[in-house]
Formats: C-alpha cells, sequence, structure tokens
C-alpha cells in the first residue's frame, strides 16, 4: 500500500536485485529503447553495500547469452579471461578420487567470478543510463487499490526492538513503476509475497519447488597448485547414497580458487549439517593437499532452485 509519510519515486521499470539477471534486463531494456529512439525510466534496487557484494561464486561461464546482450564484450575489457582448460568429474570415496566420464561439455567456457561481472555489468548499464541503487533493500511489494503490483518500498530505519519509532527514524522510500521486475534470486521475499497474496501456485497448480544449500569459499592458493581454467565437479563422499548433492572446485586467474559443496535440502538424515559436510569434504585427501599452504578470502551460503523445468 501506498503511504503518505514516505518519499515517492516513479519509474517506467523498477528492478530488485542487481545480480545477472535483473541487469541483463536492465542492459535490454535500455538497447531496445535505443533501437526505437524512445525512453524508459530504469532503476535497480541491490541490497549489498555494494553490486558485486551478495554474489559469492565462482562460475563456469557459458557465453552465448553475452555475446547477444553486448556482441563486443571481448572488446570491453570483461571481466571473462580464464578458458576453461580442463573438465574433470570424480567420484570420492572416503580416501579416493575415482575419475569418470564428465557430463558436463565446457568447451569455450570460461571459469569467472559472478562478483566481477555483475559490478561490469553495472557500469555497463549506467552508461546505457539505468540509475543503480546499492545498499537499498526492498522489503515492501506496493499494491494499488485493486491488488495490482504498483512497485516496491524500502526500509524503514531507526527502529526500536519494541516497534517504536526512535529519534533517527526515517522512512523508507517508495519506488513505483509502470512494471516491477523482481530478480531477488531463490526463494525472494518479495515474490513470495506475490506468490502467497495471488495464490499462483495454487491456481496454476504449480509443483512444490525444491532446494538445494551451497556452501562456498573462495581461496588463494600456492603457486605451484594454481591451474587456471581447471575444472573438477564431484558426488560422492562426504554425502550418502541417499543424499543428492556434489561438490565444486574452480581454479579462477590470480592463484584464487573457487571451492563448495551443494547439498539439497530434502536430505533424510535430520542430523545432517551441510557445513560440517563442507569441512570434512575439504579434508578429503584430493582436496586437503589443494588447499595446504592457502587462505580463505571470502566465504558465504546460498540456497538454489533445483525444481522446476530446467534447460541445459
Amino acid at each position: 500500500w501506498f503511504s503518505a509519510e514516505r518519499e515517492a519515486m516513479s519509474y517506467d521499470v523498477v528492478i530488485v536485485g542487481a545480480g545477472p539477471a535483473g541487469l541483463a534486463a536492465a542492459i535490454r531494456l535500455k538497447q531496445l529503447c535505443r533501437a526505437a529512439d524512445t525512453d524508459l525510466s530504469v532503476c535497480v534496487l541491490e541490497k549489498g553495500a555494494e553490486v558485486g557484494a551478495h554474489v559469492l561464486s565462482g562460475n563456469v561461464f557459458e557465453p552465448r547469452a553475452l555475446d547477444e546482450l553486448i556482441p563486443k564484450w571481448r572488446q570491453e575489457d570483461a571481466p571473462i579471461r580464464v578458458p576453461v582448460s580442463s573438465d574433470k568429474f570424480w567420484m570420492l570415496t572416503k580416501n579416493k578420487a575415482w575419475t569418470l566420464p564428465s557430463p558436463f561439455d565446457n568447451k569455450g567456457n570460461y571459469v569467472i567470478s559472478l562478483s566481477q561481472l555483475v559490478r561490469w555489468m553495472s557500469v555497463k548499464a549506467e552508461e546505457l543510463g539505468v540509475e543503480v541503487y546499492p545498499g537499498f533493500a526492498a522489503s515492501e511489494i506496493l499494491y494499488d487499490e485493486n491488488q495490482i503490483v504498483a512497485g516496491v518500498a524500502t526500509n524503514d530505519v531507526g527502529i526500536a526492538k519494541d516497534g517504536s519509532k526512535r529519534e533517527t527514524f526515517q522512512p523508507g522510500v517508495e519506488l513505483r513503476g509502470r512494471i516491477t521486475l523482481l530478480a531477488e534470486g531463490c526463494r525472494g521475499s518479495l515474490s513470495e509475497n506475490i506468490i502467497t497474496n495471488h495464490k499462483l501456485r495454487e491456481s496454476g497448480q504449480g509443483q512444490h519447488q525444491t532446494y538445494a544449500l551451497g556452501i562456498k569459499e573462495v581461496w588463494e592458493i600456492e603457486e605451484g597448485k594454481h591451474k587456471p581454467g581447471s575444472v573438477v565437479h564431484t558426488v560422492g563422499w562426504p554425502l550418502d547414497m541417499k543424499t543428492y548433492g556434489g561438490s565444486f572446485l574452480y581454479h579462477l586467474d590470480d592463484r584464487q580458487l573457487a571451492i563448495g559443496l551443494v547439498v539439497a535440502l530434502n536430505y533424510r538424515n535430520p542430523f545432517l549439517s551441510p557445513y560440517d559436510e563442507f569441512q570434512k569434504f575439504k579434508q578429503h585427501p584430493a582436496i586437503r593437499t589443494l588447499l595446504e599452504g592457502g587462505t580463505v578470502l571470502q566465504y558465504g551460503a546460498r540456497t538454489l532452485n533445483e525444481g522446476g523445468f530446467q534447460v541445459r
């Protein structure tokens, strides 16, 4: 609902989330405007203190979509510089790593930092006239009198624990849009609000979603162990045969290694801790020797969508 107390800003399109999807949408909208010799006001809200702050992930990047979005990205100093040099798939037991035929085809792909990619995309979006606002978390969906989505509002600040307003209270800002695009990631709070409010799962007979938890770290490893472009995926230990999941190791540039474990959240063992399983994984002989002498630079976790129709 609209509030007379809050400042309001109006746009043609309001996008929530400055990840790859949100920024790609903003860039494409502005490109279409230029092609049609018209203009739309577009803003992107990002809850992180800076664009990329909440995108902690190494990534094997397939560049076809970027070729379509920004065809000359190779000449524009994009942070996509490390082609996949090897692609391995391991089946782990407690002390062994067995090499299996890889189910992936990463020829022509790159190993990248998603954080660096979205920072670069943010600059490209701003060059086209997109307004990008990091540090502003959209916390509320705005509806008009007909229950049609009309934008979002940011958090109020200066609220005491009991809900009263402190002297430092400042109301949030309303960002009203003719179109509101939610690109807030897996199980976003605003998306869930709309799904619940409009009973989208019930009316569309939607299937229940399934989720996984990805725990990730970025390491700086010793020079002699670093193999830029090397990609390794694993299944098996430390997870049992009834638990869906696996791990990844991606060698980026500058001696950096992205490592992580993904565990589906439908695991049967109520005592299983994905965090503890990740610590076990790093103690595997094939992994421990790679990390010894290295330093953790970043760490984090994120939920992932595992259900629904997916195209590879």
